[in-house]
């Protein structure tokens, strides 16, 4: 995982150059943010336990049939890891939203996510479903740019 600033000065490193206007423009307005994404990132931290329930309960009752036999939410254990799912979607959109880049999501969370749930028969449907309740009770806490930013890119990415 890197933040901004980190990758912007391991492309210039790598390539053995001094940082120009470009880079150092994109470093100023990291920190110019800074305070607006710690203040987005202490409401998520804060509220997680209520925005997990709050997303989940949406999920369940837009989609009912999870729940039933045979859906991917039957049984304590289905129920467990779907809620243990949305847990790290949050958890994830906070680290991506503090370091202000979305490498994070790619690397821990999205890279392989469609192919392990289409292995395990696990629905890609309800998954966006999910992410998506959870940036709506997000934004109900506190409403934010970075908020639509981070899970508009885990949607986007598992579609």
């Amino acid at each position: 995982m890197q933040d901004q600033i980190s990758k912007i000065i391991r492309r210039y490193d790598f390539a053995g150059q001094y940082l120009d206007t470009k880079a150092i423009n994109k470093v100023a307005s990291y920190f110019q943010n800074a305070m607006e994404r710690l203040q987005v990132v202490q409401v998520l931290q804060q509220d997680a336990v209520d925005i997990i329930k709050e997303a989940s309960n949406a999920l369940f009752t837009s989609q009912p049939e999870l729940l039933r036999p045979s859906g991917n939410a039957y049984t304590t254990r289905r129920y467990a890891a779907c809620l243990r799912d949305l847990e790290y979607y949050l958890r994830y959109a906070i680290y991506a939203i503090l370091a202000g880049d979305m490498s994070i999501l790619n690397e821990r969370v999205l890279t392989g996510l469609a192919d392990t749930y289409n292995s395990l028969g696990v629905p890609i449907g309800p998954t966006i479903i999910g992410i998506n309740q959870l940036k709506e009770a997000a934004k109900k806490r506190i409403n934010s740019p970075y908020i639509d930013e981070v899970f508009d890119h885990m949607i986007k990415n598992l579609c």
